[in-house]
């Protein structure tokens, strides 16, 4: 659509002349989609809540969309219902199930008469977009869902109130369902559930808004890419990190994964999700159902972020202190309070500091030639 000189190189060097964009459907088989391998990865992955692209800014619906005649995954390609699928197979394991759509299609005719007539008529939203949107909740009914592609045209021409006051008051998800801020331009991070701003938003302070994270394992494309390196990837203590941030500023953490078309998530995706995965099995008391405390971060480092639940308190730190000693100085002690290390037995030694905060005694470690290379997190009691 750009007519970009490095894309149309691309082409050029990669498909026969006159290659079109519908050729692409027979060659995304998803031969080797597994859902309960899916959902068996992101339960040990940690993850509460999985969001699956049921159509992106290109039109092609992952499920048998009765409006996209021909152009969805039932009709040609995998010839399987891949959102249902992994729907099922989600439920199944107890994770919530969260649907991604795009409101525009950049190439439909019916919305590029529309963008043309400056958005004073409205056949695409009427004959594709709405149809979809209903079919997509009536027969999925979802727990989320999260919408895109929003901001060429305002909230009026999507007719977004309408349906998300039909959502609110009469659909069947209508006690439970959540949405995200992308229902026309000008609407996100001041109108919607729970905020997204922007791809991979990080707010400088707390936001007094529930907010999400939306950050991708590979650091280019939210896509699979055959030319991806492993330098592109994030590491472990990235994403522990882009987590634990996003946690103590009140948001939730959606990591994305691109499937290659056969429908598998490549093994340094997998990788990674386990690690994510085993971290929170040791520290998850810190991150699930906990709160934003009084002070998010350590006023001196941005390597201490807190969380906290009730009248407990946690001490995220991201780099092992050098003489194992962990300084805070936002925890006001008493002589009660007690100090322990998330998967690690017993108590651990601290003192008042003179003037504010605690010296924590941290368990000694091994020495090593790198240092270790994740989060640990100390739980305060009787603290303030």
């Amino acid at each position: 659509g750009l007519h970009d000189a490095a894309y149309e190189r691309f082409v050029r060097r990669r498909f026969p002349p006159g290659t079109t964009y519908a050729e692409f459907a027979p060659l995304f088989t998803a031969h080797d989609f597994q859902p309960r391998q899916w959902a068996q990865l992101f339960q040990r992955a940690g993850a509460r809540y999985v969001v699956l692209t049921t159509k992106h800014h290109e039109g092609f619906t992952n499920w048998g969309s009765p409006v996209s005649w021909n152009w969805n995954s039932v009709d040609t390609g995998p010839h399987r219902d891949l959102v249902g699928e992994l729907g099922e197979a989600l439920r199944e394991s107890n994770l919530r199930y969260g649907l991604y759509h795009s409101l525009m299609e950049w190439f439909n005719p019916l919305y590029l008469a529309d963008k043309q007539s400056e958005f004073k008529t409205q056949s695409f939203v009427l004959k594709k977009l709405m149809p979809e949107l209903y079919d997509l909740v009536l027969k999925y009914k979802p727990d989320l869902i999260w919408s895109d592609g929003d901001w060429e045209a305002p909230d009026s021409y999507w007719n977004s109130t309408s349906f998300l006051a039909w959502l609110y008051n009469d659909s069947p998800v209508k006690d439970t369902v959540v949405v995200n801020d992308r229902w026309g331009r000008g609407c996100s991070c001041h109108h919607g559930g729970f905020y997204n701003c922007a791809d991979k938003y990080r707010p400088g302070s707390l936001p007094h808004h529930k907010w999400e994270m939306c950050s991708s394992l590979d650091k280019l494309s939210w896509g699979y890419r055959s030319n991806m390196s492993l330098a592109e990837v994030m590491d472990e203590m990235s994403m522990i990190e882009e987590l634990v941030q996003t946690v103590s500023l009140g948001g939730n953490y959606l990591l994305n994964v691109g499937p290659t078309k056969e429908g598998v998530i490549a093994p340094i995706f997998q990788e990674r999700l386990l690690a994510l995965g085993r971290w929170l099995d040791t520290n998850g008391e810190a991150i699930y159902e906990s709160q934003p405390w009084r002070v998010q971060m350590e006023n001196t480092t941005d390597t201490i972020w807190y969380t906290s639940k009730g009248p407990v308190v946690f001490a995220i730190f991201l780099l092992w202190p050098r003489d194992s000693f962990l300084h805070l100085s936002s925890p006001i002690p008493s002589p009660d309070t007690q100090v322990t290390l998330l998967g690690f037995a017993g108590t651990l030694q601290w003192q008042k500091q003179p003037g504010e905060g605690m010296l924590i005694t941290l368990p000694y470690m091994l020495p090593s030639p790198l240092p270790p290379q994740s989060g640990w997190a100390v739980k305060l009691e009787g603290v303030k």
